[in-house]
């Protein structure tokens, strides 16, 4: 989980007592931050962690690995002989964590800066010339699949082939856009097309402007502190997937991402030819009420009160995102451009931002049955507020507002919901049962903990469908294994995430104070596991639904990273199931039944076979024929995926009144909730589901028929 109260004082004692060794040993010559930062990180890791791997030699060469992989992913950076050079060093992780120094990442360090300057002189040379689409040669784009290149001439030839397919892929772009002109009748007579040799020099030099900003990020923006940062999780996440390090800004935007609000300015930004715009102003923010930041305004420096304000050129969205915010009542300078070409300073006091969108969010769904919906992004809390923002009562609102427009069934959309707060999930299992357990929680050492709904009353009674997809995680699948063992609801989607760990956010400054360091970060430490009521993990093998269906996303679950820690199980906990089962095997049968006889699922599970077909081509040609014709075949499936949808019927869904009601007045609330409806509206996964609450109606609640659930 994202963030825990639970933690084990005996492990915080020992990193404590380890830091204050690491201290001593250092009076003489005190140690910098990076060193600061490795000793706090290899204590907490071997001392806190749930389950820690040996930091041995073994561990280090995994780690040089990974690292290597994160800054040269594409390998079109490091040479053969350097990466056989560094593994000199990359056996030394291990006892640069316990105070030997940094050997490891000052050598990569050095040597990636002066790799990424040679590359950033061979990709405008190469740019430079025309390409010939007509020699028939290939290029292999998964990096699993090729080596380092062996000198200089593979390195510069591995590049010609990366920048002559993207060039490829543009051309080919520009001559539809040519055609399709050609082909309006009411396109100006006297407009000359262009030829196919000027648009080879246009398809050049957009590239060049997409690696220009590439090349500027990692030269000029990507400094030690980042690759740095890079090294640290490259460490954390060898021991597990969710054992993270969080630089300060990356802490503070954690931080704000679960509370669902931060300090800021309350301007949408979008990037757009390497500037930074604005897309819509916030209503209510700082922002708005100062009124002089426009939609469209190009955002050129950033300055933080009287300090020289940096150009933000070339920057992508985040990054700028990360110099903009600060804490509330802080002043932020924006130079910025607008759209008649002026140029001014505009400071603006940051203050609160509430991003709405990322909070619990409930519908009408129109049909056989009036059915609630309530869509939940994240299980998200304000752990800085006690009166912030909390997803549970959030939710337990929204059920209220459905029980007052009389709904007969309830749909809980849980996909793409990575997860959250634990004490929340808790919290909003008890909504829909009596008191009982809903999740047990294992410390590295002990027994586990059982942790449970204590409130007897049930606010809500009626039929419930949570659906779920292989972006579910963490917290939504203890919501899901939940409502399973406890046949309260059907769970309707694919399998799960499989994220069964708990973590909590350890501050480093709290381990090691000094102020000449500055703020040291934090780390993500996993230290629990759950389990569910019945005793299993939830961890790797996720929750397998009910309804399975067809799922498009893959390639993206916790059983896919090989530094995943293992399933397994404890005794179940002593509970009852809910007093009318839902009859899972019935409401199985009919929707396999629907899905067998369903053309668009039938184009759906024919879209994933070529899409995963698609998805592991090995080498792309590079011969102008032969990629129109591998992209017209691609663009035929593609197309064929996109019409999944027109096979769908179109939902009745609608918002609640008393929700439009507040919305009224902000044009762009309006504008996106129409947009969040419409993109229901044709959910193929949806409608399933609003398919088996309709049978779940008819054989669990035949009383309920045509009368409200507000049991």
């Amino acid at each position: 989980m994202r963030r825990m109260k639970v933690i084990i004082p005996v492990a915080l004692l020992s990193i404590s007592m380890g830091v204050l060794a690491f201290s001593k040993l250092h009076k003489e010559d005190p140690p910098g931050r990076y060193e600061v930062i490795m000793g706090l990180v290899g204590q907490i890791l071997t001392q806190g962690h749930y389950q820690p791997k040996e930091i041995n030699d073994a561990y280090s060469k995994e780690v040089f690995d990974k690292y290597l992989k994160s800054l040269d992913p594409e390998k079109k950076f490091f040479l053969k002989s350097d990466v056989d050079g560094l593994k000199a060093v990359s056996t030394h992780i291990d006892d640069e964590l316990q105070g030997a120094p940094l050997e490891c990442f000052n050598a990569v360090n050095t040597l990636i800066k002066q790799r990424v300057t040679e590359a950033a002189a061979i990709y405008p040379e190469i740019l430079a010339q025309p390409f010939d689409f007509s020699k028939e040669e290939k290029v292999t784009l998964d990096p699993d699949k090729v080596d380092y290149p062996a000198n200089e001439e593979a390195r510069k030839d591995a590049w010609r082939k990366v920048l002559k397919y993207r060039v490829l892929e543009k051309f080919v772009e520009l001559q539809e856009s040519r055609d399709k002109a050609k082909d309006q009748k009411d396109k100006a007579a006297a407009e000359k097309p262009k030829t196919d040799a000027e648009l080879e020099v246009e398809a050049r030099a957009k590239v060049k402007t997409v690696y220009d900003r590439y090349f500027d990020r990692l030269k000029n923006k990507q400094d030690d502190n980042e690759r740095f940062s890079m090294f640290i999780n490259a460490i954390t996440t060898t021991m597990d997937p969710h054992t993270d390090f969080f630089p300060p800004a990356e802490k503070r935007a954690f931080e704000e991402q679960m509370a669902g609000k931060f300090f800021g300015i309350g301007a949408q930004l979008k990037e757009e030819d390497g500037k930074i715009k604005i897309t819509s102003i916030v209503t209510g923010s700082a922002s708005w009420k100062d009124g002089r930041l426009k939609a469209n305004d190009a955002i050129l420096k950033v300055g933080q009160g009287d300090k020289e304000p940096v150009d933000v050129t070339g920057y992508a969205v985040e990054d700028a995102v990360k110099l903009i915010r600060g804490s509330k009542g802080s002043i932020v300078k924006l130079t910025v451009k607008s759209v008649d070409g002026t140029q001014k300073v505009i400071d603006i006091v940051r203050d609160e931002v509430v991003l709405d969108d990322t909070f619990a969010k409930s519908a009408i769904i129109n049909g056989q049955h009036k059915l609630g919906y309530i869509y939940l992004p994240e299980f998200y809390a304000d752990f800085n507020d006690r009166n912030g923002a909390r997803c549970a009562e959030d939710v337990a609102k929204e059920i209220t507002k459905l029980k007052a427009e009389n709904v007969e069934g309830i749909i809980l959309d849980l996909r793409f919901n990575g997860g959250g707060s634990l004490q929340d999930v808790v919290q909003m299992a008890g909504l829909f049962i009596p008191e009982g357990p809903i999740v047990q929680v294992k410390s590295r050492s002990g027994d586990p903990m059982i942790l449970r709904d204590r409130d007897k009353s049930v606010q809500y009674g009626g039929p419930l469908a949570i659906m779920v997809n292989e972006y579910s995680a963490s917290a939504s699948e203890i919501m899901a294994a939940a409502m399973q063992d406890y046949k309260r609801a059907v769970i309707i989607g694919s399998t799960t995430f499989g994220k069964g760990t708990v973590q909590r956010m350890l501050n480093l400054d709290d381990f090691y104070s000094n102020k000449e360091l500055g703020a040291l970060g934090a780390i993500k430490l996993t230290q629990q596991k759950f389990y569910r009521a019945n005793g299993g993990s939830t961890q790797l093998k996720g929750v397998t639904s009910d309804i399975l269906l067809p799922d498009p996303y893959y390639e993206v679950a916790e059983r896919k990273d090989d530094d995943a820690l293992a399933w397994d199980e404890i005794p179940k906990a002593p509970y009852s199931v809910w007093m009318e089962p839902v009859p899972v095997d019935a409401l199985k049968k009919s929707s396999e039944k629907r899905i067998a006889s369903s053309e668009a699922f039938k184009m759906m599970n024919d879209n994933i076979v070529t899409l995963k077909k698609m998805e592991s081509q090995e080498a792309y040609s590079l011969n102008l024929q032969t990629y129109k014709a591998e992209q017209k075949t691609n663009t035929n499936a593609l197309k064929r995926y996109d019409a999944v949808n027109d096979k769908v019927k179109e939902l009745n869904i609608v918002s609640l009144k008393t929700d439009l009601d507040r919305l009224a007045g902000d044009s762009s609330k309006l504008a996106r909730n129409k947009d969040w409806l419409k993109f229901r509206q044709k959910d193929i996964y949806l409608d399933e589901a609003v398919n088996v609450m309709n049978d779940l109606i008819a054989l669990s609640y035949p009383k309920l028929q045509g009368k409200p659930a507000n049991k």
